[in-house]
């Protein structure tokens, strides 16, 4: 099992050219940057999913979390009109493993479907999001 990054070990640096104001982004998000946005939200919410819409993996870690009762706050890229931007801050922190979906519990990223999936199989997942305050079981 991979252990959870924090974002403050990304560089924000790269990324820091301004974006355009986007009506398509919630939550008043649309002024920031891609890295601010993902502070943000990883910072502010017990879990978060940065997704796609179309892909499988994006679906079966969405569905594992509801189905542990967990309502993540779920980013879908593609829906987005600075998800390239996004997609390279998590490019950033995934490294060598591909970045979408990207799972953050409690601030930290923990990483894609298979880091999920084996948090969930060998139960360190459950205590994960309960430390997090995503579940109150």
């Amino acid at each position: 099992m991979q252990v959870m990054k924090s974002l403050s070990q990304v560089d924000p640096t790269p990324l820091q050219q301004p974006q355009p104001p986007s009506s398509s982004l919630s939550l008043g998000l649309n002024v920031m940057r891609p890295y601010e946005m993902v502070h943000h939200l990883v910072s502010c919410n017990a879990v978060v999913v940065f997704s796609v819409t179309d892909c499988c993996m994006s679906t079966v870690a969405k569905r594992l979390l509801f189905s542990l009762g967990v309502g993540p706050i779920v980013v879908e890229l593609d829906e987005q009109a600075n998800g390239a931007g996004i997609r390279s801050v998590l490019n950033q922190l995934a490294g060598a493993q591909q970045p979408v979906p990207a799972v953050f519990i409690g601030g930290k990223f923990l990483g894609g479907v298979q880091t999920l999936m084996a948090s969930h199989i060998n139960g360190t997942l459950v205590p994960l999001l309960k430390e997090a305050g995503a579940l109150w079981l």
